[in-house]
């Protein structure tokens, strides 16, 4: 059984609290960006210019050193204390996102060592769902390195909504419309790449219940593309890379083919409808492709059914 450790109505102002002592002491260090938007088959893409994001893997190629499998410093392993901000349960804590882009971005990190490739647990989602009851937001996981995962521990993140300064406060929400699907699992129309999306209730109050259903939800969208738990080292893993996106309201799984088109990483915030590029050279290319376009190129294919689903 799961024991939650957070006490309803303490997360948020923890969240602020934390926030303005990791900017006082510098541990916290925000990237600054400039957003544009880009409307494409119906989605108002926010696409974030980032000048210093060269500047986290420059940090993050210097501290990688050599120990063995991992091949580079677990910045959760230990966490640092300036950016601590609750103790979530028996197995996770929420940290702040040290490079953080969006404001009051948090990480929900296993307290022990798992990887970012093996299949999420009900702990994990029990440690969401209390995250998710105390304030509107977007979680997202990047299940492996060719998802745009960026450490190998595992952690979920959750960003509050909205996602930008301007339009819809996420912006795929304006083709998803999960009060217009009939069966529980099933696919987008207009999103040209292997999926599945369910609805889902998880009401803004933390319960073992909500988990449940979270937990129930992910493993049908598994199902439904063709995703399959490998075992290894006695640990249940996935069997490719994916994201999950999940709200209060519904759960989106996406299958990944690659980490990046032309040079652009994108991660599970894409398919929310936000993009991240590091300079003008990288927009030219989204403005270029389409935001739509990258999605498709760093996605698995559409299957047959699901082309004429999406038609």
């Amino acid at each position: 059984m799961e024991h939650l450790r957070l006490q309803p109505g303490t997360l948020w102002p923890a969240i602020l609290r934390q926030t303005e002592h990791a900017l006082r002491c510098g541990a916290l260090r925000p990237i600054e960006t400039i957003q544009t938007v880009l409307e494409e088959r119906g989605i108002r893409f926010l696409v974030r210019q980032v000048s210093s994001l060269a500047r986290k893997e420059e940090t993050r190629q210097a501290r990688k050193v050599d120990v063995g499998a991992c091949g580079a410093v677990n910045p959760f392993l230990p966490y640092d204390p300036d950016l601590f901000v609750a103790d979530l349960s028996d197995t996770h804590v929420a940290l702040l996102n040290k490079f953080n882009v969006i404001d009051h971005h948090l990480l929900i990190v296993t307290r022990c060592f798992k990887p970012q490739e093996a299949l999420l647990e009900f702990a994990d989602f029990a440690a969401l769902a209390a995250c998710m009851a105390e304030f509107d937001g977007l979680a997202f996981y990047n299940g492996g390195a060719e998802s745009g995962a960026s450490q190998r521990h595992k952690h979920l993140q959750i960003v509050p909504l909205p996602l930008g300064e301007s339009g819809p406060p996420l912006p795929i929400e304006s083709v998803l419309r999960p009060e217009d699907r009939e069966g529980p699992i099933g696919t987008v129309p207009g999103l040209p790449f292997l999926h599945a999306f369910a609805r889902l209730e998880l009401a803004p109050a933390a319960s073992l219940h909500a988990a449940h259903a979270a937990f129930d939800c992910y493993h049908a969208l598994l199902e439904a593309t063709g995703l399959r738990a490998i075992e290894m080292n006695g640990e249940l893993h996935q069997s490719a890379p994916y994201n999950l996106l999940v709200t209060r309201r519904w759960m989106l799984l996406v299958p990944r083919y690659s980490e990046c088109v032309e040079g652009i990483s994108v991660n599970a915030l894409g398919f929310a409808g936000s993009l991240f590029v590091r300079d003008a050279a990288q927009m030219e290319v989204v403005e270029k492709l389409g935001p739509m376009s990258v999605l498709q190129r760093v996605a698995v294919p559409a299957t047959v059914g699901q082309q004429g689903a999406s038609a």
